[in-house]
C-alpha cells in the first residue's frame, strides 16, 4: 500500500503548496490545509495547485536526479560514457537492467512513482478548477489549460520511458486504487483529445504574463505537445498484442492497430497544429546556434525566441549540466558545485565526422576535451581521448552568472522543446507519404530553415549531398537532420523508436565506431577507414584565452608522437599516457570497448577478440529491454494488481 499512500500524501498536500511564499513556488512552508473549494475557487491559491503539478519534478528520484541523468542514451548519436558492464548504471543505458535496480528504485522513491503523483495532481487541479473557479476568467481557463497540458507532459513521459502505464484520468478512489496497464492507445486518444480542448484558453510565448516565461506552458508548446503524441502514437513502438497488456507478454515493435491512431488521421491534425505555431506565435531561430546555447547556460527563460518550453524546476534545483556538461573540476569558471561534475554521457564518437565541414552545429555539440586542475591550481583544458566526447551545448565555462552556490544542483533548466522541432516535425508529416496533406515544397522550406541556420556564412552548402526532391531522400535527410541538431537534448531514443530504427541504428554505430581501430601488425589488421585518415598521435596546444587545439583527430591529419605538426607554429604539446610518456590517441582496446558497450549483448566478444559486426542479441530480445520496467517495489505495493511485459 506504500504506492498507494504517498499518491494520496501528494495529493493532500496540493493545498499546502498553495500556502508556499517560497521563491520558485514548488515548495511547501505552511501545514495549513485549505478544502478543495478554497483552493480552486481563489485564482492566487489555484495558481499554487497548478504549480504543485511540477514539484513532482524536483524530487530527487524524479526527473532531477533518475529520469534525466538517465532517459534517452544509448542511441546512435548518444551514449554512456562508461564502458564497463554494471547493471545498477551502464546496464540502464545498454537496455538490460531489471526490476530490482537500486539506482532506479529503493526506499525514497522511482521515477515511475513521482510521475503518477504528479499525473495524480493535475487530476485534482482539473476537477478542482471544473468543480469551482470561475471559467469566465481567462486567467483561471489558461490554469485549467496548463493543468492538461501538465498532465499529457507527464504522460508523455510515462509513455516514452515505461511503454504501457495505468490510464488515470480522475484523481484516485478507493475503487480505482489499484490498476492494470491499459492499452496506451487509449491513453493517447485521451490525451490528444484533451488538448484539442484547451487550445483556445493557452496564450502564445510572451503575449501574457504566465507565458512571459518558458517554464509556464504556452499555446506553442500544447500545439508542439501534440504533434509529437500524434507521431509516437502513429508510429512504431514496442507492444503486447492488444489486450495482454500487464499479463507478462513479450510483445513486438509494430505499429498501433487503432483506426483513429494511423498516420492518415493524424498526420493532417498534426500539421495544422504546426503549421499554426510557425504562422501565428511569432517564434523563431536563433540566428547563431552557439549563442542559443549560451543563453541557455546562463538561464535565459524569456519566451517568444527559439525556446518553447523548459522543465520547471526552481532555481537552484536540478542535475543538468552537473550530469551532462563538458567535464569541470571544481576550480572551473562557472562551477559552483565546487565539484568536479559533468562527463557522465556524452556524444556517439562518430558523430562529430558526419557533419559538414562548415556546419557550426559540430563544434558546438561534440567536444573531445574535459578541464582538468594543473600544477599551479589552474583548471585547463585537456584532451579527453578518443572515444570520450562530450556535450558541448552543456559547459560551466559558458555559466557567465550563476544565481546561486550549491553542491549538487546547477539550476540549469533543461530544453523540452525548440522552435526547430516544430519546423523538422512539420517537414517530415509534410515528406510524408502517409500524409494526406503531403506537400514536398513546404517540408523543404521548412527543413532547410533549420539546415541554412547551421550552415551560417555558408548556406550555399546546406544542400550539398542530400536529396531533398524525393520522398525518402527528404525522410532520410530528416533522420540525419535531427541528429544533428537535438544532439544532447535526448529526442533521439524515442524518435529512433517510432521510426523502428533504434535496433539497427545502434548497429551501425557500432560498425561504424570499429572505423577507429588502429593497424595492428600481429593480428595482421589494417587500420579502419577513421584510423587511416588520422592520428595514431595527438598534439594539442592552448591559445591566450586558455582554449585547446588538437592535432591527430581530424581526417587528414595524420601523425605520430616523433614531431610537432609541421608548419602549424610554435607550442604543441604531444599526448603521453597515464605513465607521461608519449602514448597512441588511437586505442584498440578503447575502441573496442566503447562498440561493445553500446548496448548489452549475450555473449560479448573476450578481451583481444576482434569484435563481430553481428551481435548475439536478437532483434526481439532487444526489443523486449527498450523500455524500463516498473520498479518491483511498485509492484508489490498493488498487491498484485499491476504486471511488468516484456520479460521483466
Amino acid at each position: 500500500m506504500k504506492f498507494i499512500r504517498n499518491i494520496f500524501f501528494g495529493a493532500g498536500m496540493l493545498a499546502a503548496f498553495a500556502m508556499t511564499s517560497c521563491e520558485d513556488g514548488l515548495s511547501s512552508s505552511s501545514p495549513s490545509i485549505l478544502t478543495e473549494e478554497q483552493v480552486y475557487s481563489d485564482p492566487a491559491l489555484a495558481e499554487m495547485g497548478v504549480l504543485g503539478i511540477y514539484e513532482t519534478l524536483t524530487q530527487q528520484y524524479s526527473h532531477r536526479d533518475r529520469y534525466l541523468p538517465w532517459y534517452g542514451f544509448n542511441t546512435d548519436i548518444e551514449c554512456y560514457n562508461s564502458t564497463t558492464y554494471q547493471e545498477r548504471t551502464s546496464g540502464i543505458a545498454q537496455y538490460h537492467f531489471s526490476t530490482t535496480n537500486t539506482n532506479m528504485d529503493n526506499t525514497n522513491g522511482n521515477p515511475y512513482n513521482s510521475l503518477i503523483m504528479g499525473v495524480e495532481r493535475a487530476n485534482l487541479a482539473i476537477r478542482g478548477l471544473e468543480t469551482y473557479a470561475d471559467l469566465t476568467d481567462p486567467d483561471m481557463r489558461y490554469l485549467r489549460a496548463e493543468a492538461y497540458t501538465a498532465r499529457a507532459f507527464l504522460y508523455t513521459e510515462l509513455l516514452k520511458a515505461y511503454g504501457e502505464v495505468p490510464a488515470r484520468f480522475s484523481p484516485v478512489t478507493d475503487e480505482t486504487a489499484y490498476l492494470n496497464k491499459a492499452n496506451r492507445d487509449e491513453i493517447y486518444k485521451q490525451l490528444l483529445k484533451d488538448l484539442e480542448g484547451i487550445f483556445d484558453d493557452l496564450p502564445w510565448p510572451n503575449r501574457s504574463a504566465a507565458t512571459s516565461t518558458v517554464d509556464r506552458v504556452s499555446k506553442a508548446f500544447a500545439k508542439g505537445l501534440y504533434a509529437r503524441l500524434c507521431l509516437m502514437a502513429s508510429g512504431y513502438a514496442p507492444r503486447p498484442e492488444d489486450g495482454l497488456e500487464g499479463t507478462g507478454a513479450l510483445g513486438t515493435s509494430r505499429p498501433s492497430n487503432d483506426s483513429e491512431l494511423q498516420k492518415s488521421v493524424l498526420y493532417p491534425k498534426a500539421l495544422a497544429q504546426l503549421e499554426d505555431v510557425i504562422e501565428h506565435s511569432g517564434l523563431y531561430l536563433y540566428p547563431d546556434f552557439e549563442q542559443l546555447w549560451r543563453d541557455f547556460n546562463n538561464f535565459d527563460l524569456q519566451a517568444g525566441k527559439e525556446v518553447i518550453f523548459v522543465i520547471p524546476f526552481g532555481n537552484g534545483r536540478g542535475r543538468w549540466n552537473y550530469t551532462f556538461a563538458v567535464p569541470a573540476t571544481a576550480y572551473t569558471a562557472g562551477n559552483n558545485t565546487q565539484n568536479d561534475r559533468g562527463g557522465a554521457a556524452g556524444v556517439v564518437p562518430t558523430l562529430y565526422y558526419k557533419y559538414a565541414e562548415h556546419d557550426s552545429r559540430r563544434d558546438v555539440s561534440c567536444v573531445n576535451y574535459e578541464w582538468q586542475q594543473d600544477a599551479n591550481g589552474n583548471s585547463i583544458q585537456v584532451p579527453a581521448g578518443l572515444m570520450n566526447w562530450y556535450f558541448g551545448k552543456y559547459r560551466f565555462d559558458w555559466m557567465e552568472s550563476h544565481p546561486f552556490n550549491n553542491t549538487n544542483d546547477d539550476g540549469a533548466k533543461p530544453i523540452y522543446m525548440r522552435y526547430a522541432d516544430i519546423l523538422l516535425m512539420a517537414a517530415e508529416i509534410a515528406a510524408s507519404p502517409e500524409s494526406s496533406a503531403q506537400n514536398l515544397g513546404n517540408a523543404r522550406k521548412w527543413f532547410l530553415k533549420v539546415r541554412r541556420r547551421a550552415f551560417k556564412g555558408y548556406e550555399g552548402e546546406a544542400e550539398n549531398g542530400l536529396d531533398l526532391r524525393s520522398e525518402d531522400g527528404l525522410f532520410d535527410a530528416i533522420v540525419d537532420e535531427r541528429a544533428f541538431e537535438f544532439v544532447g537534448e535526448f529526442l533521439r531514443k524515442a524518435d529512433l523508436i517510432r521510426w523502428n530504427m533504434l535496433y539497427d541504428k545502434l548497429n551501425e554505430a557500432k560498425a561504424d565506431i570499429l572505423k577507429f581501430l588502429p593497424e595492428d601488425e600481429e593480428e595482421g589488421t589494417v587500420a579502419g577507414e577513421y584510423a587511416s585518415q588520422m592520428g595514431p598521435g595527438l598534439w594539442y596546444r592552448r591559445d591566450a584565452d586558455g582554449v585547446i587545439e588538437m592535432y591527430g583527430i581530424h581526417p587528414g591529419e595524420r601523425i605520430t608522437q616523433d614531431a610537432a605538426p609541421a608548419g602549424l607554429g610554435s607550442g604543441w604539446i604531444c599526448y603521453t599516457g597515464s605513465d607521461g610518456e608519449p602514448s597512441d590517441y588511437f586505442s584498440t582496446t578503447s575502441v573496442r570497448n566503447r562498440s561493445n558497450s553500446m548496448y548489452h549483448t549475450v555473449d560479448t566478444p573476450a578481451e583481444g577478440d576482434t569484435p563481430a559486426v553481428t551481435v548475439n542479441t536478437t532483434k526481439q530480445e532487444f526489443w523486449q529491454h527498450v523500455y524500463w520496467p516498473i520498479p518491483q517495489r511498485t509492484i508489490d505495493d498493488q498487491g498484485g494488481s499491476l504486471k511488468n511485459d516484456y520479460a521483466y
